[in-house]
């Protein structure tokens, strides 16, 4: 759903939000939560809303559904709206919980009174669009590094080259996608090279904001997958099943044991449990170039950003019953959807902490 044109109109929004100095997010987000407490009068329903990442958008659009079947009473939205406005949103009140794939700083937690959970595991593919490559492209952490520092600019680089031989490489000027400031896929892809390369992580580092050198930005998932499909030669990076969904390209990388590794349930699975066993209770932990020969390199946790208690207790209330039941059935349709749940022993530690929360 695309809130400014729904309700007011794009060309609106921005007056708007020009004019009061609002963020076109936050506005969003303003107008979203007044239409929810006008459906709640109307109907005489609960409804929590939360806001963030784009990337886990279409599971949480699957569980608002699913949610809502069981009760009338009760019901839960969500706006994507991206990782860092999510956190801002829930720090100062203004959602019930907010949802993305960077991690918390101490000053996030200490302002917003906040706790980050996992919901499930998510794998941040490279996708392309070579019209002849007939073969799945290989790359690693250092090429994918150099591309997105502009240090490689054709498709026939020799780093490129060496890593796939038997690719017929065209002599095409590599179109870079990325992602505008606040997103959480930014901040995931940006560990992944940061942790691969020394020159990456001194230039650019590990942000859900950082400064790329080179590029073309798309500001939501939805559209990165749409511009790499739609543009010869170009390069990009997107939630594992956006690129399943569209049908997209996607590159086997090199994990740390040096296997080339394509992402899949069992791959990105494969990367949290190298990362969180034996202990299963490293709730932040980043996954990214995970040990283990199986594990897919790219991957990371979604979180879901908390307050540690909240004052009015019909909401409080509200919210455990949709934590529990994220953690037992919203479980089970997270893979129906294509997205890897937790294994069985982190969900156990994280449905306990959980309960702590409120």
């Amino acid at each position: 759903m695309r809130f400014p044109e729904t309700f007011l109109g794009w060309r609106t929004a921005q007056r708007l939000c020009s004019r009061h100095s609002l963020p076109i997010a936050g506005l969003l987000l303003i107008l979203f939560l007044t239409l929810c407490k006008f459906s709640v009068r109307a109907q005489e329903a609960l409804v929590l809303v939360g806001s963030g990442s784009s990337v886990p958008a279409p599971l949480y659009n699957r569980w608002t559904q699913e949610f809502g079947k069981r009760s009338a009473k009760t019901q839960f939205r969500y706006v994507p709206i991206g990782t860092s406005e999510g956190i801002k949103e829930i720090t100062r009140g203004a959602s019930d919980f907010g949802a993305g794939e960077a991690q918390l700083t101490d000053k996030e937690k200490k302002d917003g009174a906040l706790i980050e959970l996992p919901v499930v595991i998510i794998g941040i593919v490279p996708i392309y669009n070579l019209p002849d490559a007939h073969q799945e492209l290989k790359l690693s952490g250092d090429v994918l590094a150099a591309i997105y520092l502009g240090d490689i600019r054709t498709w026939n680089a020799p780093q490129i080259t060496k890593l796939n031989p038997e690719i017929s490489l065209p002599n095409t000027p590599i179109q870079v996608i990325n992602r505008p400031a606040g997103k959480g896929s930014n901040y995931v892809f940006s560990d992944y090279l940061s942790k691969v390369s020394s020159k990456f992580r001194s230039q650019v580092g590990v942000s859900p904001s950082p400064k790329w050198p080179v590029g073309e930005a798309a500001d939501r998932s939805s559209d990165m997958a749409d511009k790499v499909k739609n543009t010869p030669g170009a390069i990009g990076y997107v939630e594992y099943q956006y690129a399943v969904k569209n049908g997209i390209s996607q590159a086997a990388v090199s994990n740390s044991s040096g296997k080339f590794v394509k992402a899949s349930m069992e791959s990105i699975v494969a990367a949290c449990n190298a990362v969180e066993e034996p202990r299963w209770n490293n709730f932040s932990a980043s996954l990214a170039n995970a040990s283990g020969g199986d594990s897919f390199p790219i991957a990371s946790f979604t979180w879901i950003y908390l307050r540690t208690s909240l004052s009015d207790k019909a909401r409080a209330a509200a919210l455990n019953d949709l934590l529990e039941w994220i953690y037992t059935d919203g479980q089970r349709s997270a893979v129906q959807e294509g997205y890897s749940a937790l294994p069985p022993q982190l969900l156990t530690a994280v449905r306990k902490k959980a309960k702590e929360v409120q």
